[in-house]
């Protein structure tokens, strides 16, 4: 089936809208709950599937997790709509509801003072909130949703604490973690503590870190940067010295993860979200952007060259995935068959074709297309039988009714 022509970009973004129905231009983030019994309670959070989530009943995608999901859903959506493709894989998001016993569930101990003053709020539950989405939140996820077992974790201040515990504490859970601000400070700098001890005995190897810290580094005092803070001993500077420590802890030990650390000199601990969620993701999925299009655009690439590209890209996201995933979305090789057969590539055409079908079996627009190349070099045979596949593939009797009028025309 011929799509528009167009050449490929690194960008690829898809848009999804409301129904037709609705009274909002957009609605994201559909409520679930499960009831925990790590917690004890009833607990809500917000899953949006990926465009192409009812299109292909077979596939299943990486999942990302959001802390403080009541609030940061909306940026992380937007910034994986405008970058998944190119820059980032499509994901299904799952934003975890912190709206209630926020302090209790993200902070690792449980405090009676900080900085000297009473600190009466309930505070200590990270060890059962960890239990919570390891043992009810992430296998209900599988179970329900099309969830792969490839996973990132976002959380910010509270939430960025947690992150960083959850990464010492149970690396496996997930791929990336990206903590945003954390609150690193928490107990007399308690997890500081605890990371010098476990990077200096664990490796990390396959994981990814993205630390970042906001600018305001002093609430009092403007002349505090991020070059003399840490000559700063004020209980002011505690929070952004922590930040800095825990950097320095990730380059003194051998910890064998992958990890950036990044200042925002011009943001606020309010602010930092929305800059921190998007560099954080492409800085993690750097491995994923596509590469050589320059290749694949130029006409006087050779398809064994082209071969070689399409073969590595499979084999690097096998390599960090961990299972086999196609290396380009469907209509982007089908895209590719077209736009070569009108140059009149005919071997290039062909091979894109049948590259689709090779990553997309259960395709009947694949084989459809492929039978237009067929048509256009006159080999009716060959587009009989992907016709028949495509109709054996698909209930819509466009496919049938073409290939009955095909066969008319051979007779």
């Amino acid at each position: 089936m011929r799509q528009i022509i167009i050449f490929i970009a690194l960008t690829l973004t898809s848009y999804v809208v409301s129904g037709q129905n609705s009274d909002y231009l957009f609605q994201i983030g559909k409520i679930d709950s499960l009831y925990s019994k790590a917690l004890n309670e009833n607990r809500e959070f917000y899953v949006q599937l990926p465009e192409t989530y009812h299109q292909n009943s077979l596939k299943k995608y990486p999942v990302l997790f959001v802390l403080d999901g009541d609030v940061l859903f909306p940026t992380v959506y937007a910034i994986h709509r405008d970058y998944n493709g190119g820059f980032m894989p499509e994901m299904i998001i799952v934003g975890i509801s912190n709206s209630q016993n926020r302090t209790r569930d993200l902070t690792i101990s449980k405090i009676n003072e900080m900085q000297g003053r009473p600190f009466n709020e309930e505070s200590g539950g990270a060890v059962h909130f960890l239990n919570y989405i390891k043992s009810d939140l992430i296998p209900y996820i599988e179970n329900k949703y099309r969830a792969s077992t490839y996973r990132s974790l976002i959380g910010h201040s509270h939430g960025g604490l947690f992150t960083i515990y959850t990464l010492l504490n149970a690396p496996e859970l997930f791929a990336n973690y990206i903590s945003i601000d954390p609150s690193l400070y928490w107990d007399n700098q308690k997890l500081l503590t605890e990371a010098e001890i476990v990077f200096a005995k664990k490796r990390f190897t396959g994981k990814s870190l993205h630390l970042s810290l906001g600018g305001q580094l002093h609430p009092q005092d403007p002349n505090v940067t991020i070059d003399n803070v840490m000559e700063d001993t004020s209980e002011f500077t505690e929070f952004s010295r922590s930040n800095i420590q825990f950097r320095q802890i990730l380059e003194e030990t051998d910890h064998n993860m992958e990890y950036k650390w990044q200042f925002y000199p011009n943001d606020l601990h309010g602010t930092i979200t929305n800059p921190a969620i998007k560099d954080g993701l492409l800085s993690l999925f750097t491995w994923y952007q596509m590469e050589n299009t320059d290749k694949i655009n130029n006409p006087e690439t050779t398809v064994e060259e082209l071969l070689e590209i399409i073969s590595h890209r499979d084999n690097k996201l096998f390599e960090h995935f961990g299972y086999h995933v196609p290396p380009y979305p469907e209509y982007l090789l089908n895209m590719l068959g077209y736009m070569n057969m009108d140059m009149g590539m005919t071997k290039k055409s062909k091979m894109y074709f049948e590259q689709g079908i090779k990553y997309y079996p259960k395709s009947p627009n694949l084989y459809d297309s492929i039978a237009d190349f067929y048509i256009a070099q006159n080999d009716i045979k060959n587009a009989i039988n992907s016709l028949e596949k495509a109709s054996k593939l698909s209930e819509d009797l466009y496919y049938e009714n073409r290939l009955q009028e095909l066969k008319q025309k051979l007779n």
